[in-house]
This record gives C-alpha cells, structure tokens and sequence, in this order.
C-alpha cells in the first residue's frame, strides 16, 4: 500500500512528523527542485537568448516522455478496463499538475462524445484553484482522502495521480484512498523511477531534469504531464471506437466549428457534398458515426446502428460486418 501520510508536517514513509531541517533537506533531494546548469546566467541575457534557453529545455520533453512509453501503454491499458466496466478516469493533482488533470477532463466530452463524469480531474482546493493558488491545499491530507469519498471511488474506476516531485500529500492520500477502496491506481511524476516507491499498479516518470528556473515545474514537467496526459485519453477513446482512421467521429457538436468538423468528417471518408453531409448527419440524429455507415452502405439508420452495436462502436468494424 501507499505509505500513510497522517499530517501535513509528517513525511511519506510513516516515520515521526519531520522538523523544518528534515523538511528542508527532504526537498533539497528532489529532482524537480535542483538548479539547471545549462542556465544559470539566465538574469544576464537579453530576451531572444533566455527565449532560446526554454526553447532548448523545451525539446528535451519529448524524449523524456517516449522513454515511458511502455508504463504508458499500461496506464492506458488500466482506463479502457475501467470504462469498458462502466468506471470513470480520475486525476487527481495540485496546483499546475491538477489544473492540467482538470483540462484534459474537461476536454473528452465535447472530443469523444464521453459523459462529463465519465473522466474527471480533482484538483487540491477545489475549483477556486484553477484560475488562483490555494495556499497550503497541496498539504492537506484529509481533503485528498475525502475527495476520493466524495467521489465514491472503486473497482471499477481508475485514478491517476499528478504530482511533478512525486510527494505531494493531497495527492499521496488521494491514491492511498482509492486504492483501499479497490481502484486501479497510476502516477504520473517527473520524479527518476529508481525514486519512486508508492505503490500503485503503474508510475510514469519522465524524467526532464532541472528546470529552466529551478523549481519552476510548470514549464518541462508541465509540458511531460500534458503530453502524458494527452496521450492517455486518445489512446484511451481511439480503443474504445471513439476514432475512425484518424478522424473524431464521436464528437459533440456544441459550436459552429464542431458542427463544421462533423460536416467535414463525413465529407471525407464518404465523398458527398457539403449539403449532403448535412443531411446525413440530421438523418442519423447528429450521429457522424451512424451517418458514415448509413451513406457508405447505403442503409437506413436502424440498420446502421444495429451495425455499430454489434460492431462494439467500432466504425471501420460496423462497414466490414454484417448487422
């Protein structure tokens, strides 16, 4: 299990409350609080040059995050299992960690058709958090534990903790929480693996190194944790049907520019023209799904989505099969 965090002084390995020397030296070690050598003269250079210095940090995210690529597949492995049985995805973070949990949350109804609840992000000090910090939320034990409560956590769903150094202890309890109550549990942390010691099924760790200006962890590690974040979701929904070759084909369309793409979409893999895609889409009760196959088989739209029902959502399955 998670290591016990019982107050906000007390460290993540269950020993006695630590003084401030502890405290101090404990965030001395981190890796996400050291000093980057590559900028240290960062207060002597003119605009364009401290503008190349981010941008040089900025291309090392990439690399750091494909080394993770196989904890990756099985973070995304644990979500399809948890939607394919009715759960939810929930992150849980503080400060720009949660803010990027609560962003990607927000952005899977409106890209995949997915229920609002069906993935949520929990940030530390509730919703007055994302637009201004909360002072001492990220400490707050009991509120990481009672989240979890509230949400009525279990083993259905799975819940990924954000937290670039790895300790936060909103988010600790968080996932100690949810996996008593039987969830599936990840990580996702800018801390170097041989670090990590929670326990949880699976930790993602790109590590990024020291920050441009130390200690300042929404820059790289924002970035990995938004890349992380990203590729969880779509690679999530693209295994649920959420995707025909590589155009959304579940999306919701709630502005004009939705409706377009939904337009367009059909457009593209059917061939007809604008004012027929339309129609389709009407016919098909704003289903781009259900007004591709019903165009490219010619069908009506029962048949069709009795096609996509057999064909678990799958539109490329729903074309090749029979209904």
């Amino acid at each position: 299990m998670l290591p016990a965090v019982t107050d906000d002084s007390s460290p993540l390995d269950g020993s006695s409350p630590m003084d401030d020397q502890a405290r101090f030296e404990e965030f001395a070690r981190l890796a996400t609080e050291q000093r980057n050598p590559r900028t240290v003269d960062l207060d002597t250079l003119e605009v364009p040059a401290i503008l190349a210095r981010i941008s040089a940090e900025d291309h090392t995210v990439p690399a750091a995050v494909a080394k993770e690529l196989p904890h990756l597949a099985r973070a995304v492995e644990l979500v399809v299992a948890s939607f394919r049985e009715g759960g939810r995805l929930v992150y849980v973070g503080a400060g720009t960690s949660g803010r990027l949990g609560v962003l990607d949350a927000s952005e899977c109804p409106p890209t995949f058709g997915s229920p609002p609840d069906m993935v949520q992000g929990v940030i530390a000090g509730g919703h007055v958090a994302l637009v201004r910090a909360v002072e001492g939320a990220e400490d707050r034990v009991e509120e990481g534990e009672q989240a979890m409560i509230e949400r009525r956590i279990g083993p259905r769903d799975t819940v990924i903790g954000l937290a670039a150094s790895r300790r936060t202890p909103f988010v600790v309890a968080a996932l100690a929480k949810a996996r008593a109550l039987g969830a599936r549990t990840a990580y996702v942390t800018c801390t170097p693996r041989s670090e990590f010691t929670l326990d949880v099924d699976v930790a993602i760790c790109p590590e990024v190194g020291p920050e441009v200006l130390m200690g300042s962890t929404r820059m790289k590690a924002g970035t990995a944790q938004k890349l992380v974040l990203n590729m969880i979701t779509t690679a999530a929904f693209v295994r649920l049907g959420k995707a025909y070759e590589n155009m959304m084909v579940d999306l919701m369309a709630t502005s004009e520019k939705l409706v377009e793409r939904s337009r367009r979409t059909v457009m593209s893999v059917t061939g007809v023209d604008y004012a027929a895609a339309a129609r389709a889409i009407e016919a098909a009760g704003k289903s781009v799904k259900t007004a591709i196959v019903m165009l490219e088989l010619g069908c009506s739209r029962a048949e069709a989505e009795a096609r996509l029902q057999c064909a678990g959502g799958f539109v490329r399955a729903a074309l090749q099969g029979s209904p």
